[in-house]
């Protein structure tokens, strides 16, 4: 693994995934926000800096429930160098939704990963949203499962919202040889107003990432993929590092004119940086 200060990283790069935790932050906290630990935004700029990145986005953690205090006192302590993703109910209303889009948060964001109840997307309530959404030129930020896409998937398509991925879409294992099967992902960004984060290769269940990639890259993908780190690696703290995330990218993609334009080009024009 090369060191990522060798590394040609272009000017304006941005790490679209983040997170600021802060250990006694208020709100209703599940069960990661004990061990989360405090990561503050400062810390987070300092790690940018260390790896030559200019921007960021911080996404909301979902321990937080809807309270985005910390998101948004981070934004505004960040001397403009990064945009959010904020939780919310789906009943916002448009002026307090503008307000935070004014702040620097450019997306909401749906978590679909170890929740109890589904998050059903077909009610009054959150077809409104999307539409505030779309006249803010805002994004519906996802982490889900590749299998749950199909279910979820139509609901956005309907309002013609930009959607987002975490993760690489979190493609499903296929037979236990690593294989991932990224086809609802495919079916997804081949409609346009998708784009998928090449981000936390940690928490794919075992899928190889490479030709999950090269799928993405083949689909026409190139303007549609960004790059994060998901610092500061919630649960794996201790076995991440912010080199390797960057290592990883050139490792995922080696023609560096692709490579800068998913770190520069791409996160420019979906975050909103100027």
């Amino acid at each position: 693994m090369g060191d990522s200060m060798t590394k040609n990283i272009p000017a304006g790069a941005v790490d679209c995934h983040a997170h600021v935790t802060q250990a006694d932050a208020s709100g209703p906290q599940g069960p990661n926000a004990a061990h989360s630990g405090n990561h503050s935004v400062e810390a987070y700029l300092d790690v940018l800096d260390g790896g030559g990145i200019s921007r960021g986005v911080l996404t909301a953690p979902s321990f937080y429930g809807t309270d985005n205090s910390l998101l948004l006192s981070a934004l505004a302590r960040s001397g403009g160098r990064l945009r959010g993703t904020a939780t919310v109910a789906p009943s916002i209303d448009a002026a307090a939704l503008g307000q935070m889009h004014d702040l620097g948060v450019d997306g909401i964001r749906l978590n679909y990963i170890g929740r109890k109840e589904f998050i059903d997307l077909s009610t009054p309530d959150y077809q409104r949203l999307f539409s505030l959404l779309c006249d803010l030129d805002m994004h519906v930020e996802l982490w889900i499962y590749s299998e749950t896409l199909p279910q979820v998937a139509p609901h956005l398509q309907k309002s013609r919202v930009k959607v987002v991925l975490d993760h690489f879409g979190g493609p499903q294992p296929k037979d236990g040889t690593g294989a991932g099967d990224v086809s609802p992902i495919l079916e997804l960004l081949a409609q346009g107003r998708t784009w998928v984060k090449l981000s936390a290769p940690f928490r794919q269940r075992g899928v190889h990432l490479q030709p999950c990639v090269d799928a993405f890259l083949d689909a026409g993908g190139e303007e549609r993929l960004v790059w994060a780190s998901d610092w500061p690696f919630v649960r794996f703290e201790d076995s991440v590092t912010y080199a390797q995330c960057i290592d990883w990218l050139f490792e995922w993609i080696p023609d560096e004119r692709i490579r800068n334009r998913i770190l520069v080009e791409n996160p420019k024009s979906l975050f909103g940086f100027s």
